[in-house]
């Protein structure tokens, strides 16, 4: 037997109900004719006669009968099923995947998570912290979060957090007491210096920008981790100069643990952005914390 289509049993029971092909039509806003061409097709792959037709009435067989008696439950369950999942576009449930990089887990999603968490109590979020450039769909996440550079072609990005944000560079003021401010970044090759070494074994060097003028610098390291927390610490110790994003030095900055090196250097850049693939049908929680993101405004960085 051919496939049956599960909309022409559907119509079936909806003129086998209605006794009429016009009253079915009226209520389903739709053709007469188109109607019963659904049944002829369904009896057709059936091989059997479903109603008797005359020009007064409609009126099942003993097989319509028999089908019309199974199929009304079969299809309240289907429409219960639909209900059902419905209710993931209408009152979001479910879990949110994410990958994020240490520096949006930390400074930016508390907040941020909190709320929307609160928003869509039928929602779970699932957080992975990744410094490193992942796949989104094959590694099973529903988005990502990264800075532009790192941003596919074929995602589609949405801001969010802090618009603007900037490398900073700090040192104890014991430290600088000892061994002197530095003028220029290329002052910083003769001082120790707490880098940062991602997993993937990439140790970027440290960017300034003046005026248009970009210098990089590979200083001598006292101290290499992948620890934001242990690197603080070590700056705060007066060990040498310590270099990040400006909300991992902002608080020992405002207190006087830290003070500024080169602040007229201090590098500004984009802020980051949420990545998915790009898809007509997002998943309820992904489109809801989409939405969330876009409703809110993230403000700027403030810098020294």
């Amino acid at each position: 037997m051919n496939a049956i289509d599960l909309a022409d049993l559907d119509v079936f029971a909806a003129v086998a109900r209605a006794r009429s092909f016009r009253g079915a039509a009226k209520l389903r806003g739709a053709s007469p004719s188109s109607l019963s061409d659904a049944v002829r097709r369904l009896e057709t792959r059936l091989g059997l006669r479903l109603l008797n037709r005359t020009t007064r009435s409609v009126t099942t067989t003993d097989a319509g009968s028999r089908l019309l008696d199974r199929l009304l439950p079969a299809l309240g369950e289907v429409a219960a099923s639909l209900e059902a999942v419905a209710e993931f576009r209408d009152s979001p449930t479910g879990t949110l995947r994410l990958n994020v990089p240490t520096i949006v887990a930390r400074e930016i999603l508390p907040g941020l998570a909190a709320r929307f968490l609160a928003a869509y109590p039928g929602i779970a979020l699932e957080i992975v912290t990744d410094d490193s450039f992942v796949d989104i769909p094959g590694d099973g996440f529903d988005a990502g979060i990264r800075y532009g550079e790192r941003l596919e072609m074929d995602m589609i990005a949405v801001p969010i957090g802090p618009r603007i944000q900037c490398f900073a560079a700090a040192a104890a003021p014991a430290y600088l007491a000892a061994h002197g401010q530095p003028a220029h970044p290329s002052e910083l090759l003769s001082h120790p210096c707490i880098r940062h070494r991602f997993a993937s074994g990439v140790m970027p060097p440290w960017e300034f920008e003046r005026a248009g003028e970009i210098v990089r610098v590979n200083p001598s390291s006292l101290l290499v981790a992948n620890t934001v927390e242990l690197q603080l610490a070590c700056a705060i110790a007066g060990l040498g100069i310590f270099a990040s994003f400006h909300e991992f030095l902002a608080a020992a900055l405002a207190d006087g643990r830290l003070a500024p090196v080169l602040a007229e250097w201090w590098q500004s850049f984009p802020g980051p952005s949420l990545y998915y693939p790009s898809r007509r049908l997002m998943p309820a929680p992904l489109r809801a914390f989409v939405d969330f993101v876009k409703s809110e405004a993230g403000p700027s960085t403030v810098r020294g």
